[in-house]
């Protein structure tokens, strides 16, 4: 139920505040004074779009606000629409808010019926939904609901895996051949890496032998030259000798003191020079072997493209990929076999659900019958359900048939039933549309009604047989209408009528709640009497 609507700066309205009761609340005012403009907040309010040119001129923006009861359940509604960019903003219950959430609420809060309401209703989807809706086991509806989404899974499942292996069938050869690849070099994790380490080390130590072997050369001497040891033994006899000559004063004795302790030094580093140590390398592999590996590696890394790592993934794919061509047959079969039984599954709930349809079609369509004979329409009007058979799931292994149904009527005697956009004019589908809106077993039924000259087209009796429809449909719910006719108007609880005044070269829209005086003027001026 809609209590309170409020809109501030919108097109010709610049502040107008409306409180709504129960039961039918009447809108009437001249052509073009902006009872448009009240339908369209509401319908701005609950996400419908409006150019930034509707805010009224010389304004930042403008609001909409309205508070509406489910129940007991209050919600508080606000959206902003900016001069600026165009662009508005959602509130709720003084929360941010965004479109989406407020289009999940909107068919909780209002049931607009108008053109767009005539459009829909002749549509075969919204004539279908009708017919579901007076199907009496609900549970029939989810449980298809429920059947179509898993066969259509399952043969999305099966379409997917049919794809893979299309593509892995294309590429076997180039599968084995990679794994052939990898398989006669067998890489190792990290293996790389670490003979990289090992030939490094193995190079250091060979760095040190050839140090140790070039000592020994320099101290013992190389292919025949005399080495260090050698030559300070024959300078150690030349000084023995110089000091043996006493002719002389050579002062040798330091000097030869010094070249003997010198002499045992260098036979100390020969010792050491000597015992050249083993690579410390933790390896059964010689640098060779080493080296011949490494080679391999590289063979393969640039036969592949691939790094060593990407190589190791590369060869699980492979091995996955070649396995799952191997057993995908049984996947297949597996799958096929569940596709039967969905599909059997579907097509007996589908039997139950065209039964079903097909016995709610027949209720509605008799019920519908008298709606219209009660709206002044023919007591040979006729309503004919046309049921429409088309499969489901087209690429499912049996053609899981569904039966729709589409309303054809014939209002006249003799009329050869037709579907309502071939025949039927703009009255009566206001009047059709009523009908419908009365036999709707609807589960928000605390939306309010609005109906936007659903007269339109209707006059005489016929006019009052909508009254009275209209006028036992509010008791029930709150509405919202709008007409030009008094016959309509003078039946609202509350009574609201809409102007136009002209102030200082600008155009202003009212919306004023008429006192019972005021109403019977306005039910005077509609007919005419002013």
């Amino acid at each position: 139920m809609l209590e309170y609507l409020r809109i501030r700066d919108l097109a010709l309205i610049d502040d107008t505040e409306l409180d709504f009761t129960q039961g039918m609340n009447v809108l009437t005012g001249e052509t073009g004074a902006g009872k448009t403009f009240i339908l369209k907040a509401i319908q701005f309010l609950l996400g419908e779009k409006l150019s930034a040119d509707m805010v009224r001129k010389g304004k930042e923006k403008a609001q909409v606000e309205a508070i509406f009861y489910i129940g007991d359940e209050e919600y508080m509604l606000r959206r902003e629409l900016v001069a600026e960019t165009g662009r508005s903003r959602f509130f709720l219950n003084g929360n941010v808010s965004n479109q989406d959430t407020i289009k999940e609420l909107r068919p909780l809060l209002i049931l607009h019926v108008g053109q767009h309401g005539q459009q829909r209703l002749l549509q075969p989807s919204f004539q279908a939904g009708l017919i579901d809706d007076f199907i009496e086991n609900k549970t029939l509806l989810q449980q298809k609901e429920e059947s179509v989404k898993a066969l259509k899974n399952c043969i999305q499942e099966k379409k997917d895996l049919l794809d893979k292996i299309a593509v892995l069938k294309d590429k076997r050869e180039l599968l084995e051949m990679q794994q052939t690849e990898i398989e006669k070099v067998d890489p190792e994790p990290h293996e790389e890496e670490n003979l990289e380490n090992l030939r490094l080390q193995f190079k250091n130590s060979d760095h040190i032998r050839q140090a140790y072997e070039e000592g020994l050369g320099i101290l013992f001497g190389n292919d025949g030259s005399s080495g260090l040891i050698q030559q300070l033994n024959q300078l150690e006899r030349v000084i023995a000798n110089l000091t043996k000559d006493t002719s002389f004063d050579h002062d040798m004795g330091t000097a030869y003191d010094a070249l003997l302790n010198f002499q045992e030094e260098v036979k100390e580093l020969g010792n050491k020079f000597r015992n050249i140590p083993s690579p410390d390398v933790d390896s059964e592999m010689n640098l060779n072997e080493i080296e011949s590996r490494l080679f391999q590696l590289a063979q393969l890394k640039r036969k592949l493209n691939r790094s060593i790592e990407q190589i190791l993934t590369l060869k699980e794919e492979v091995e996955e990929n070649l396995s799952f061509l191997d057993a995908c047959n049984l996947d297949i079969i597996n799958i096929e076999k569940r596709e039967r039984e969905l599909t059997q599954a579907l097509q007996e709930i589908l039997e139950q659900t065209n039964t079903a349809r097909e016995q709610a079609a027949a209720k509605f369509c008799l019920a519908l019958q008298e709606e219209l004979r009660g709206l002044g329409f023919s007591e040979k009007v006729q309503v004919i359900p046309e049921l429409v058979e088309h499969a489901v799931i087209k690429d499912s292994l049996s053609p899981c048939i569904e039966k729709t149904v589409r309303l054809l009527w014939a209002p006249n005697p003799g009329q050869n039933p037709q579907a309502l956009d071939k025949i039927a004019s703009g009255g009566e589908l206001s009047r059709f549309l009523l009908a419908v809106i009365g036999l709707q077993q609807s589960q928000y039924e605390d939306a309010t009604l609005i109906f936007d000259e659903v007269d339109a087209g209707v006059g005489g009796i016929t006019l009052n047989r909508v009254a009275e429809r209209l006028s036992a449909l509010a008791e029930k719910r709150q509405m919202l209408l709008i007409t030009h006719w008094p016959q309509l108007a003078m039946r609202g609880r509350n009574h609201f009528k809409i102007t136009k005044e002209f102030i200082d070269d600008e155009t202003y829209s009212r919306c004023v709640r008429l006192n019972e005086a005021e109403k019977q003027k306005e039910l005077e001026r509609m007919a005419g009497k002013e």
